[in-house]
């Protein structure tokens, strides 16, 4: 239990960094150079994923030995692909379903692509260990 709640916050710090990876490309794209905001959305959750799949990777998940890189990027690649459609579809739902603002909107739907992040990464990519 302890080993999982060290996880988690090592999960969060990441988290955290990357959220202001993604915030920060969406705001400069949509308020600076004045792209909508699903295709800055679309461009900043794509630098965030690779931002969070080499810190992930490092620093929260333990890599299954012997483990294909190649087809590990592809596979977070694939699960951060599902994370996109969901962040989208959220953003749209919220921004022209409901006139939510658009940051707004990217708070919650961060928040909970980050819970589907971190559930579908430990179950798919992460080593299990036997001390658990």
């Amino acid at each position: 239990m302890k080993k999982l709640i060290n996880q988690i916050w090592k999960f969060g710090i990441v988290g955290v960094i990357c959220t202001v990876i993604d915030f920060g490309i969406l705001t400069f794209l949509r308020e600076v150079a004045g792209v909508h905001y699903l295709i800055s959305n679309a461009v900043s959750f794509t630098v965030s994923v690779v931002a969070n799949y080499i810190l992930s990777m490092k620093y929260v998940f333990q890599r299954k030995k012997n483990a294909n890189r190649v087809k590990e990027f592809i596979v977070f690649v694939i699960l951060s692909a599902i994370g996109l459609l969901l962040n989208q579809l959220l953003m749209w739902g919220a921004v022209d379903g409901m006139g939510i603002y658009y940051v707004a909107a990217k708070v919650l739907a961060t928040a909970v692509v980050m819970v589907y992040n971190f559930v579908s990464r430990k179950l798919i990519l992460e080593e299990k260990s036997q001390e658990e």
